[in-house]
């Protein structure tokens, strides 16, 4: 695969929100509650955070968006993000904008387990929030599109013998949205690769790049998948795309690629429009209407 010159991580970020700030160009509704920083863990005595937004009208449905750019994941004001999931909340989803350890002071084996950490954290308090922990999708674009496919397709049921409640939880998700999403690291470690010195987070050890590639992790009991691409993203590729849904589709998952024609790494206008109705319409489908999966086994002792 042929990748452009990283752009500098600002200018990724601002990239990575365009599609959720170009779709909501309507006032968000009102009766949302939002709960800013929420203490999902601890780590280096730093607490990882979450923003939880509610509706007032909600179906019971929880959705976590990854925060994450170059997977450099800052603080967003939450009148701001309320725009970005306005698509998601009108339609009753409960969101959780989940902020990872940042590159560039963790990588991205310890971003990995941020993320299934903020999972494990809504399955155990899910009840309590009111949404139901078995039907927990997961979104992000780019950098958080590829933590969004880890979580889809290298779940784990938890460790039952661990201290920490929020560890005894499944990482497993219901559903998975991913915008541009690099799914093979390979390409961007290898030796000679510009993208380590401008994405510190890719700085890991080159020989666990396939650990940490969504695409050799593909099974049969992956969540459906939908993926949206531009077929002219210079950054990722949409070969990344093409390429996971086939073998999601090869094995059984349910997988659909829209392809944003002309569409580079982000998109504005009726784009932007189309891959945000595209992104609601998916987890409508499959995590509102779609039969509810089996509680994990983690989850079915906890209730005994």
């Amino acid at each position: 695969m042929k990748y452009a010159t990283p752009v500098s991580s600002t200018v990724f970020l601002i990239i990575l929100l365009a599609i959720a700030t170009s779709a909501a160009a309507a006032p968000a509704e009102r009766g949302v509650t939002v709960t800013p920083d929420v203490v999902y863990g601890h780590k280096h005595g730093m607490a990882l955070t979450m923003d939880v937004f509610q509706p007032k009208e909600g179906n019971g449905i929880g959705v976590l968006f990854m925060i994450s750019g170059g997977w450099y994941s800052r603080w967003v004001p939450t009148g701001q993000a309320m725009k970005m999931f306005e698509p998601l909340l009108v339609k009753g989803f409960t969101v959780f904008a989940v902020r990872h350890g940042s590159s560039p002071k963790f990588l991205i084996p310890e971003i990995v387990e941020d993320v299934r950490r903020s999972v494990r954290f809504v399955r155990l308090h899910g009840k309590d929030i009111g949404v139901d922990p078995n039907r927990l999708g997961v979104c992000g674009a780019s950098a958080g599109g590829h933590l969004s496919l880890m979580l889809a397709t290298t779940p784990d049921e938890g460790d039952p013998k661990a201290s920490d409640p929020v560890l005894r939880m499944s990482d497993r998700v219901a559903a998975a949205v991913a915008f541009y999403p690099p799914t093979d690291l390979q390409p961007l470690v290898k030796a000679g690769s510009p993208y380590p010195a401008q994405y510190p987070a890719l700085t890991f050890d080159p020989n666990r790049a396939d650990e940490f590639s969504p695409l050799r992790h593909v099974s049969e009991d992956d969540p459906p998948t939908l993926l949206i691409h531009g077929d002219k993203d210079r950054l990722v590729p949409i070969l990344h795309s093409e390429t996971m849904c086939e073998a999601l589709k090869g094995r059984g998952v349910a997988c659909e690629l829209l392809t944003i024609e002309g569409g580079g790494h982000g998109f504005r206008g009726d784009d932007a429009k189309r891959s945000s109705d595209a992104w609601v319409a998916w987890f409508e489908k499959h995590l509102v209407k779609s039969p509810a999966p089996a509680a994990p086994a983690a989850d079915k002792a906890k209730d005994k």
